[in-house]
């Protein structure tokens, strides 16, 4: 029995309950899902609900009243052995061993899909995260969002979202036309221009300007700066990409800032705030007048010069994703943008939206790692092509996966070298290994998935093990809700430790020369049950299930 399966049947009690005039409650007024989930104290049953303390006021009746009703129920369902009310109207139940084992089979059937959910369906989101200036190479600073990112929205979507992964590529401005003269400089033998970028990457960057341009040398400053501009974006902008690729991010959509500016979109976005009353003209800008929506200060759109802000292209950029369907707008900014979070809610606020429903800003605090060395390319940075080559992909991504965005963090590089289970991503992808390895050594031993027989699952490390396994799918549905991936890493190394502590205690092979039995076939079940859960919940993180290591 999965705990859907339970929530169900909870459900089904309850209307049961109102349409015999038990309780006083209309069908209406009940509750599409039923939470249940696992007692702290697993004395205390298999699952625990609250659903009479949440509907008795309704009812009009007194929690412990409610609560022995729908007991009465409960006990009546195929592999519920008992229910037992406690404190004030908490419900434990506890299933019998061919129900709760059941959910082996249930899972390597459902395969990949066990642990997708329709919690987020109709949610239309787009979710930018990275957006790195294409002037430099991805570093240290973008890593976190680029791992924490595309696990968010891996989950979105395993929670029946649809997410588009959305990267903001800065290419107007000032800080494109500094890059473009430090490639030139560069070029002709010049010190680096004031404010310009340093670092072997910009004499890289010539070399590919000079080999895709030969002549461009002979043109004048004038002449060549727009031609080494284009290239050399190109040519950084390809970097990027390779290296987010290497680090498992995929993006659906680049979307280029200088084709907002070019297609006029910046003076449409302020005409349609106009139109909505909340663009006003001072000392020959044009604000917007953001502190109606909760900001410090009033913001200015364009300034006296005629020149668009950042902040006017903000607004367009958010009027685009409404304008492209997107219902929800999640962005992902760094540490140094917490004073972002008020002016782009204020922009949809402006924009006719609800700035609580909308749009989304998460911030990520800093990451460092111990020892890491500047990148000999760049000069000044670490880059994150250098921490995948020195510490590897699987163990950058697990480690920012598995906690909060919002806590500083610095990664111990001699920790994730260690092939011991102090390594939380060699001890969650070392279980999945031995589940697999636990698979060959049992088919070569003559055991095969032929027979299943659930009752058979009795010891207390496989109640414990499919106890864990059961609550993966709420795992997963509750980090898609709080864009918090760092659930399920956690509750991967829960699952590794049950399914350590039940190999030990339980042989899936028989030993010697004993027969093989339906008690070995069906723990074969649950072993590859394990290792699918394993796997599907490391793909949600953007790491490998390795079959050996």
């Amino acid at each position: 029995m999965t705990p859907e399966e339970l929530s169900l049947a909870i459900s089904a009690c309850l209307k049961d309950a109102v349409a015999a005039g038990e309780i006083g409650l209309s069908a209406s007024a009940l509750p599409d899902d039923v939470r249940v989930e696992r007692p702290k104290n697993r004395d205390h049953g298999d699952w625990a609900t609250n659903i009479a303390l949440q509907l008795s006021k309704q009812a009009g009746t007194n929690p412990r009243e409610f609560a022995t009703i729908l007991s009465a129920r409960l006990k009546t369902i195929d592999g519920v052995s008992a229910v037992e009310i406690a404190g004030p109207g908490f419900l434990n139940i506890t299933v019998d061993a061919a129900a709760a084992g059941a959910l082996a089979k249930a899972i390597v059937e459902a395969g990949p899909e066990y642990g997708t959910n329709t919690a987020l369906a109709g949610h239309v989101v787009n979710m930018e995260f990275v957006s790195a200036n294409p002037t430099g190479p991805l570093h240290i600073g973008h890593t976190r969002w680029a791992a924490l990112g595309d696990a968010i929205a891996r989950v979105l979507r395993a929670s029946g979202a649809e997410v588009t992964a959305e990267y903001y590529i800065n290419d107007a401005g000032t800080q494109m036309n500094t890059f473009a003269q430090s490639v030139y400089n560069r070029l002709h033998g010049l010190p680096v221009p004031d404010g310009g970028y340093p670092g072997q990457y910009i004499a890289d960057l010539g070399h590919e300007v000079l080999s895709e341009h030969p002549g461009i040398r002979e043109l004048t400053e004038v002449a060549a700066i727009p031609v080494i501009r284009a290239a050399a974006y190109q040519a950084q902008m390809k970097d990027i990409q390779d290296t987010l690729a290497d680090f498992g991010v995929k993006f659906d959509v680049f979307f280029s800032e200088q084709e907002l500016h070019d297609a006029g979109a910046i003076g449409s976005a302020v005409a349609r705030l106009r139109e909505q009353g909340h663009v006003f003209d001072d000392g020959g800008a044009v604000w917007l007048r953001t502190t109606d929506f909760g900001d410090d200060k009033d913001r200015v759109m364009i300034r006296a010069n005629g020149e668009p802000t950042y902040f006017a292209a903000d607004a367009a950029y958010y009027l685009s994703k409404k304008d492209r369907g997107y219902t929800e707008k999640i962005y992902l900014l760094g540490a140094d943008h917490h004073g972002y979070i008020n002016r782009l809610k204020a922009i949809a606020a402006a924009a006719g939206d609800d700035p609580e429903v909308n749009i989304e800003v998460l911030i990520g605090q800093l990451v460092s790692v111990n020892g890491a060395k500047l990148s000999k390319r760049a000069g000044n940075i670490i880059e994150l092509k250098d921490l995948i080559d020195w510490l590897g992909k699987d163990a950058v991504r697990y480690s920012l996966a598995r906690f909060p965005a919002d806590s500083p963090l610095t990664l111990d590089p001699d920790l994730l070298k260690k092939h011991s289970n102090e390594n939380p991503v060699f001890y969650v992808q070392y279980a999945h290994a031995r589940t697999r390895g636990a698979a060959r050594n049992a088919v070569a031993a003559g055991v095969d998935r032929s027979a299943f027989e659930a009752s058979l699952l009795d010891h207390a490390t496989e109640n414990e093990l499919l106890s864990y396994l059961g609550s993966y799918p709420s795992i997963v549905a509750k980090a898609a809700e709080l864009r918090e991936p760092h659930r399920i890493a956690r509750h991967l190394e829960v699952i590794a430790g049950a399914y350590h502590r039940w190999y030990d205690a339980c042989r899936i092979a028989p030993m010697g020369d004993e027969a093989v039995t339906d008690v070995n076939r069906t723990r074969l079940w649950l072993n590859d049950a394990t290792s699918q859960v394993l796997a599907n919940g490391l793909d949600l993180l953007g790491v490998s299930a390795p079959e050996r290591m």
